[in-house]
């Protein structure tokens, strides 16, 4: 089995950034979280020992869970990724132009063969990878949430990525334990083109009062055997994620895609699902 990048760097330590450390920790990799200030560092180091504690409790570890977390440190620079990193993944909220220039200042400091990746959901990756001086050595890999416990990692590759990068990527897929799905570059991908569709005809149900939530989720869950309903992942992805994928979409591939009235409505009132406690259902 291919053995996991010896050092890896995480741009952004929300819920996926922490998740995809946790992720390479407990691979074996030496982790480093960049994070804007002390306090955001602090919430993910504890995103990522609470994920650590939850598989210990599942004896989902081979090692204690404080050896593993003690892989992983934070940084509130860019400037101060580890230079000999072999990949850097940015993974940070979907704006394209804050994704592109937090990957062309990793470009500056990291060393020529570090493989550079995005976990985008949804923009196009050549579009981030012209903001590169060697796009070549970057591409897609999306994660999914919550990561540790996903078993999918999408590699989105575009028109520039390199051989040697590709193989890189599924080379550390694997190591982690996870399948890939090699897309090429295009609106939404293969995962989230497919996924928002579902879900927002899901949510156009709702408003237009076919059924309430439990019901849609309960008939796809039961009849189409999927593991979770459409309305309930959507809260766990977040409404406010789901809706900037959906305009992306609806900007790139037509109506289809135009997010729904309430969508937009449970956003504005911060109803944006289990990070706030609200949205399709009531969250604890």
């Amino acid at each position: 089995m291919t053995a996991a990048p010896a050092v890896v760097g995480v741009i952004g330590g929300g819920r996926m950034g922490a998740g995809i450390a946790q992720s390479f920790a407990t691979a074996g990799s030496a982790v480093t979280i960049v994070e804007s200030d002390a306090r955001s560092a602090a919430q993910a180091l504890e995103r990522v020992a609470t994920g650590l504690k939850r598989a210990a409790e599942r004896d989902r570890l081979t090692e204690p869970a404080d050896r593993v977390l003690g892989r992983v440190t934070t940084v509130a620079s860019i400037a101060d990724l580890p230079a000999h990193a072999d990949l850097v993944v940015e993974a940070v909220f979907e704006d394209a132009a804050l994704k592109a220039g937090l990957l062309a200042a990793a470009e500056e400091v990291v060393a020529t063969r570090t493989v550079l990746a995005s976990n985008t959901s949804s923009l196009s990756v050549a579009e981030l990878g012209a903001a590169l001086t060697t796009p070549g050595r970057f591409l897609g890999m999306h994660f999914f949430n919550p990561v540790p416990a996903s078993e999918l990692v999408e590699i989105v590759v575009a028109p520039a990525t390199g051989d040697d990068t590709l193989r890189s990527a599924l080379d550390w897929t694997r190591c982690l334990g996870k399948k890939d799905v090699v897309v090429k570059d295009s609106p939404g991908f293969a995962s989230s083109r497919l996924g928002v569709a579902l879900g927002l005809e899901a949510i156009r149900m709702v408003e237009s009062g076919v059924a309430e939530p439990e019901a849609i989720d309960d008939a796809m869950q039961l009849g189409y055997k999927h593991p979770m309903g459409p309305l309930r992942l959507t809260d766990l992805v977040g409404l406010d994620v789901r809706l900037a994928i959906a305009e992306h979409l609806h900007a790139t591939l037509g109506e289809r895609f135009a997010p729904p009235r309430l969508l937009r409505d449970k956003v504005a009132r911060g109803e944006l699902g289990r990070k706030t406690g609200q949205g399709f259902y009531t969250w604890e």
